[in-house]
């Protein structure tokens, strides 16, 4: 009981700086020599790890056993990003993995255009990425709290044995808190990908843009709102305005 009261006071302490709480558990490390060492040698753990996972997925199935642990393979795959874009924790390649996909598939860059479209979803759909990202803030709040419980036992407990089970104890639910943002991380990613399904669509709407007719005209006006988001407006592209229940024709801006 005092354990879980101490760790939910700490996390709310934490709430402030919750940006910078999870990308540092997320393994943006490279501000410091030595983190940067540090993740130096982890990413290169995520990159064994990844080709393992590769290898298990590209194995031609012998059976039903090989086949189920193919299958797991792909899913897991799926769950990260790029092995050469790979972070050095879970929490990181989870997120990354929306982050650098979900609008991709589209021809939109995710970091730049995911602010605005969030603002063309659906009550319902915004009310799931909310309760989701609260859930992971949640994890990473409980993660950092465990473990700053954990280093105050070992100050406070050094020297009396029979009480190192609290910091054991407060290790471990470090750890399934960590495991909890993980899993809800991936499930956040997955909502990213539905987002740009169902609503990339309303974004080019918000945006007065003509709707395209096939898969090519929609990559390409696609790349060119990522341009015009990451700074390089161009000229000379159509508008589709909307006056009252109808859209007019595209007029030239």
């Amino acid at each position: 009981m005092t354990i879980a009261f101490c760790a939910a006071l700490l996390g709310l302490l934490l709430q402030p700086f919750q940006v910078r709480a999870v990308r540092v558990l997320e393994g943006y490390w490279d501000r410091w020599s030595l983190t940067a060492r540090l993740a130096g040698m982890l990413v290169r753990v995520q990159r064994r790890r990844w080709q393992a996972l590769r290898r298990r997925a590209d194995q031609p199935p012998a059976g039903e056993a090989e086949l189920r642990v193919g299958a797991d393979a792909h899913r897991r795959l799926a769950a990260h990003p790029p092995v050469e874009v790979l972070l050095p924790t879970a929490l990181g390649n989870a997120l990354r993995a929306g982050e650098l996909s979900a609008g991709e598939r589209y021809g939109l860059t995710t970091l730049t255009s995911w602010p605005r479209i969030f603002l063309q979803v659906s009550d319902r759909m915004a009310e799931v990425l909310r309760s989701t990202r609260d859930a992971l803030d949640s994890a990473v709040n409980l993660c950092w709290a465990f473990l700053a419980l954990t280093g105050m036992g070992v100050v406070a407990l050094y020297d009396d044995p029979s009480a190192w089970w609290w910091c054991g104890a407060c290790l471990v639910l470090a750890a399934v808190s960590y495991k909890g943002a993980v899993i809800v991380a991936q499930a956040y990613s997955g909502l990213m990908h539905l987002v740009y399904d169902l609503h990339r669509f309303d974004l080019l709407d918000a945006l007065h843009y003509p709707l395209p007719e096939d898969r090519e005209s929609e990559e390409a006006v696609f790349a060119e709102l990522s341009d015009e988001f990451d700074g390089n407006r161009r000229r000379g592209r159509s508008y589709g305005h909307v006056s009252g229940p109808g859209r007019k024709d595209a007029t030239e801006n």
